[in-house]
């Protein structure tokens, strides 16, 4: 069995250390980027299964990642996490072209729960 590709594109270094330590025992295989600029640079230079992509992130916002990977034609599936809870970051996310939308805090079994879903798509 090969290992799931994911990369994790969020600032909060503390937060990919531990989604990490959860999700690689799973069999997935993770990448952690802090910025949004460099991101984009990986999800366009590698095949990822899945991308999780913070909203608020330093250069380029998780929204702008978004936007630009599926102007470029990108169909990797995306889900989007976020400090802002707002109704209207969500839909806006959804509509942009993200597959799932998790807000924080969360509880790292949900997220694994969401990854899992999406990736039997």
């Amino acid at each position: 069995m090969t290992a799931n590709s994911i990369l994790l594109i969020d600032d909060d270094t503390e937060l990919s250390d531990m989604l990490a330590e959860y999700l690689q025992p799973e069999g997935m295989s993770i990448t952690a980027t802090a910025t949004g600029t460099q991101g984009l640079r990986h999800a366009q230079q590698e095949d990822y299964d899945l991308i999780v992509l913070d909203v608020m992130l330093p250069g380029l916002s998780g929204f702008d990642v978004l936007r630009q990977l599926r102007e470029s034609g990108s169909r990797t599936p995306v889900l989007m996490l976020t400090a802002r809870g707002d109704d209207v970051d969500r839909i806006v996310g959804l509509e942009m072209g993200a597959d799932d939308y998790l807000p924080k805090p969360f509880n790292p079994r949900e997220l694994l729960a969401r990854v899992k879903a999406i990736l039997r798509r």
